[in-house]
This record gives structure tokens, sequence and C-alpha cells, in this order.
């Protein structure tokens, strides 16, 4: 089974072209997209907004583990 759809494909395939072609602006922003990762999850949100056949975002369970191991790193410089 495809993990992407059609929608998906068509999306990010669209959001790479204006990356290479200097027209992908970031939406909250509007600064110039640069980065091709950048890209392709616009591609995505905008598949996943019209109902697209994309899979779920990552959950953000890793980013709060990876801050209580720098909060206590500084704390044992300080």
């Amino acid at each position: 089974m495809a993990k992407y759809g059609a929608k998906a494909q068509r999306k990010v395939k669209r959001a790479m072209h204006e990356r290479k072609h200097g027209t992908l602006r970031s939406g909250r922003s509007g600064k110039k997209v640069t980065s091709r990762k950048q890209a392709i999850a616009i591609g995505l949100s905008e598949a996943r907004r019209e109902g697209g056949k994309v899979p779920r975002r990552r959950s953000k369970r890793s980013t709060k583990t990876s801050k209580r191991k720098t909060r206590s790193r500084s704390r044992a410089h300080a």
C-alpha cells in the first residue's frame, strides 16, 4: 500500500518547482524558501490540508527529552 497519495505527489512537485525557480515563500514569515526539506514539508502540509493521503506528522515527544538533557547539562557547567 502506498504511503502518499497522488495529491501529495502533485503538491510536493509543485513546491519543489517553485523552490527551484525561487518563487516558493514561507506561509508565516513570507521569506523565500531555499531548503529542499522545507519545500517538501510545505507541499505535504498543503496536501494534508486538502485531504490528501499523507501520514500524520511526527509526535513532538523526542524534543521534550532532548530539552531535559540540555537543561541538565547546562546546570552541570554553571
